[in-house]
This record gives C-alpha cells, sequence and structure tokens, in this order.
C-alpha cells in the first residue's frame, strides 16, 4: 500500500518546487553542518573524520525524524500513519520529476532552440553546457535519465522494501550528502568523501538490479532488451563511479546508442570511456525513448518492489 502511494503521489505531483519536501529540509542540514564542521586547513584525515561525523548525524537525524513522524501519527490512527509513511516514502522517489527534467530539454530542441535545451540540461548535469552540440545535449539527457534511475527510483524502492520508509529516507540523506558533497574538488576531495563512499556502497545493489529493471522496460517499449543486458554485462565498469555505468550501459544497449566521451568541468575537458556501440544515432528521438524505457522500468521496479513485499510477508 505504502509503494503504491508513493507511485502515484510522484506519478501525479512530481517535485512541486514551493511544497514542503524532507530533501530541501535535510539540503538545509548538510550545509549547517558543512559550514560549521569542515575546514580546509586541516589535514585530509582529520577533514574526513569531520566529514564522518556529517555523515552520522544526518542520517541518525533523517531516519529519527522519519520514525518519529511514523510512530506519532500511527499513534492517532493507523491510516494517518499509512498515508504519512506513503508521503515520505513519495519524496523518496524521483521518476517523474527526472522525466519532466528531460522533457524539459527536448522541448527547445523539438523548436530548434539549442541555447534554451542547453540552458535547460545545466540545471540537471554538472558539466558544462554553453557549447555543447545538440548531439552533445542529447547524450547528456540520456547519461543524466540513465544514472538517476537507480538514484531515484531503484535504489530508494529496494531500501523501502528492505527497512520500511525510515530506511528509504536514510537512503536519500546520503545521497543528497553526496550530490552536495561529495565532489573530487579542492574544498570536498576529504570532507566529502565519506559521504560519496558510503553513496557507492548503498548504490551497489541498486546499480545492479536497475539493469534488470531496465531491460523489462525495454520489452515492454520495443526496445533491444537483450542488448541491455548485453551491454551492461561489457560496458557496465566503464566509468569512473562503481555504479553509475551500469544503468548507463543498459540504457545505452536499449537504444542501441552509444554513451560516454569527452565532458568539460570546471573549464577542462575530462574523457570517459565510451559505453554501447553506436547502431543508432543519438538524435533527439533518443530522449523521448529514454523517458518511455524510464516510464516501463519504473513501473516494472514497483510491482517488483510490491511482491517482494508481499513474498516477505508471506
Amino acid at each position: 500500500m505504502i509503494i503504491l502511494i508513493a507511485y502515484i503521489l510522484d506519478l501525479v505531483l512530481a517535485d512541486p518546487p514551493h511544497w514542503p519536501h524532507p530533501v530541501r529540509w535535510m539540503g538545509v542540514l548538510i550545509s549547517w553542518f558543512d559550514h560549521r564542521l569542515h575546514c580546509s586547513e586541516q589535514s585530509g584525515h582529520w577533514q574526513m573524520f569531520r566529514g564522518g561525523i556529517m555523515v552520522v548525524l544526518v542520517v541518525m537525524a533523517a531516519g529519527g525524524a522519519a520514525t518519529l513522524i511514523l510512530k506519532v501519527a500511527s499513534s492517532f490512527h493507523m491510516w494517518l500513519g499509512t498515508i504519512l509513511a506513503g508521503w515520505l516514502a513519495y519524496t523518496s522517489l524521483s521518476a517523474r520529476g527526472l522525466k519532466l527534467a528531460a522533457l524539459d530539454v527536448l522541448m527547445p530542441l523539438e523548436q530548434n532552440n539549442l541555447t534554451k535545451a542547453r540552458q535547460a540540461l545545466s540545471m540537471i548535469v554538472g558539466r558544462e553546457t554553453e557549447n555543447l552540440t545538440e548531439k552533445e545535449v542529447v547524450r547528456a539527457t540520456v547519461e543524466t535519465v540513465a544514472e538517476n534511475f537507480s538514484d531515484g527510483v531503484a535504489a530508494p524502492l529496494f531500501y523501502l522494501v528492505l527497512g520500511g520508509v525510515p530506511m528509504a529516507i536514510m537512503y536519500k540523506a546520503v545521497n543528497t550528502m553526496d550530490s552536495m558533497v561529495g565532489y573530487r574538488n579542492e574544498r570536498y576531495l576529504f570532507f566529502g568523501r565519506p559521504a560519496a563512499r558510503l553513496d557507492d556502497i548503498l548504490n551497489w545493489v541498486p546499480s545492479r538490479l536497475s539493469v534488470v529493471l531496465l531491460a523489462a522496460g525495454a520489452m515492454l517499449t520495443g526496445n533491444n532488451a537483450l542488448q541491455a543486458l548485453k551491454i551492461a554485462w561489457r560496458d557496465g565498469k566503464n566509468h569512473k563511479s562503481p555504479n553509475a555505468g551500469w544503468p548507463e550501459a543498459a540504457v545505452a544497449g536499449a537504444l542501441e546508442v552509444q554513451l560516454g566521451g569527452t565532458n568539460i568541468y570546471f573549464g577542462r575537458p575530462v574523457e570517459k570511456p565510451t559505453i554501447g556501440d553506436e547502431q543508432q544515432e543519438l538524435t533527439r528521438e533518443a530522449i523521448r525513448k529514454a523517458v518511455a524505457l524510464l516510464d516501463a522500468a519504473a513501473l516494472v521496479a514497483v510491482i517488483a518492489s510490491i511482491l517482494s513485499l508481499l513474498a516477505i510477508t508471506w
């Protein structure tokens, strides 16, 4: 019931920018700890220790708050607890938000407005977008949809099944910390490392499960499911992240396109290994197919999660 409520709310609401949202509260808390615990003048080991303290405190705060809210709500009425659990679970998902972000890039492309498409893309990627060609904009969008399927769909559902709403919220806290401080730059190289490493650990299983979910989604959408599995097995490790390459490879195989290549970060080119075979050109159609694949794989993930919970309870 909770997973179904969460999925429906995500489909209907996505992520309204002005609504209360636990991830925004987590962001405020992480920023607060960042300003008070981070000290670049200290040794790398001491910075990592302080970063580890932040990780522990943020995760405990997120999990403790979720547990307390649900216990208090359930003490008033069982259904109030269920509804709040569904709402909290919904805030850990981002399937529709990811879809809308991709469509925000596609729409100006279809209007032949490459400048606006680059601007929309800059809201969802870390690379520089000002000088990207249309093909590079498409590639970046498809890569983002693929990578974030694991973070925004597969992993939250995995931890909902494994440990309920509090564990899903705790995962989201770690994932949010990684997105805020898990950079290999001068400021966060050491302080952000505990958050980045824990995020890698927590995403290890979901990222690989996402390959199966995306292959199933490829079957439902008429894409190449066998190629999704083949390319994931062959190229899943072709990424600096231990996890991001797996869903990217599955999507590349399903769409029969090639991802990876040169990106610009902070004015410097970064060469990434290629993923997939260039059987099809990276055109606007690839974004449409990636979005359809996201929808189908998310539905498969929700059904699989519900069935897993039923099997556990039986």
